[in-house]
């Protein structure tokens, strides 16, 4: 199997893989994405190649449990948490970026503590989930 490097142009989601709830909100983004944003996002399981090769390269989110939002173009390379759930929200632009905006304003130790609350619950919150993409989003996975 050739070595995956975290290295991509545009932002990638990286998400449990084995979480319902975390299926869910991958599901919830690809909805409501706007067609002119859907190539500008890609998504990875944390426990695949690249998410492996991400927590690789940023050894401070290993043993981590959290969503991870990386991005190579800016600085910081990797989001965690709250600030990962809020750029996700903001990547789908309208109302969304409204929210993410207006969610910033709330100090990030109180919106970790909800993302904490949440995430210690996520497995209880919804089913084992199957993501089950068409073709052209399958080609937005990485492995």
């Amino acid at each position: 199997m050739p070595t995956v490097t975290p290295s991509s142009d545009s932002p990638v989601l990286l998400y449990d893989g084995d979480c319902g709830f975390c299926a869910g909100s991958v599901q919830f983004i690809l909805a409501r994405e706007p067609v002119d944003r859907r190539s500008a996002l890609r998504f990875a399981p944390l426990q695949g190649a690249f998410g492996t090769a991400v927590r690789a390269k940023f050894p401070v989110l290993n043993g981590l449990d959290s969503v991870i939002w990386y991005d190579p173009s800016q600085t910081p390379a990797v989001r965690v948490k709250s600030e990962a759930a809020l750029a996700s929200l903001a990547h789908l632009g309208g109302v969304w970026r409204v929210l993410a905006t207006a969610g910033r304003l709330m100090p990030r130790a109180v919106r970790d503590v909800v993302y904490d609350a949440i995430a210690k619950r996520r497995l209880e919150l919804a089913a084992p989930a199957c993501l089950l993409p068409d073709t052209e989003t399958r080609a937005r996975f990485l492995p």
